[in-house]
């Protein structure tokens, strides 16, 4: 059984950055797609980033150009650096895992909070 857990939430001022990460266990953490996702308050759960095995990467306009994805399959660790961070941007962050083929996550974490306020 995978499991991913997630680390680096926390409260950031609006214009600043966090990193959080997502460490994965009990799988061959190579193969998966990794994803991150977000969920607001009355909102539902949105994608905000991917990487595939090799490396390719998909954001929404949403935070293209704010937000890097990216993995370190040695350490079996998946990245989201968040800059220019909005208040908009407050939610629970969640890690994912899924089979290349597979239409919808395989695996989730247990999510961590972002709150991007003054």
């Amino acid at each position: 059984q995978v499991q991913l857990v997630e680390s680096g939430g926390g409260l950031v001022q609006p214009g600043g950055s966090l990193r959080l990460s997502c460490a994965a266990s009990g799988g061959v953490f190579s193969i998966y797609v990794m994803g991150w996702y977000r969920q607001a308050p009355g909102k539902q759960r949105e994608l905000v980033a991917s990487i595939t095995t090799n490396g390719q990467t998909n954001y929404p306009d949403s935070v293209k150009g704010r937000f890097t994805i990216s993995r370190d399959n040695a350490k079996n660790t998946v990245y989201l650096q968040m800059n220019s961070l909005k208040p908009e941007d407050t939610a629970v962050y969640y890690c994912s895992g899924r089979f290349p083929l597979s239409s919808s996550e395989n695996y989730w974490g247990q999510g961590t909070q972002v709150t991007v306020s003054s």
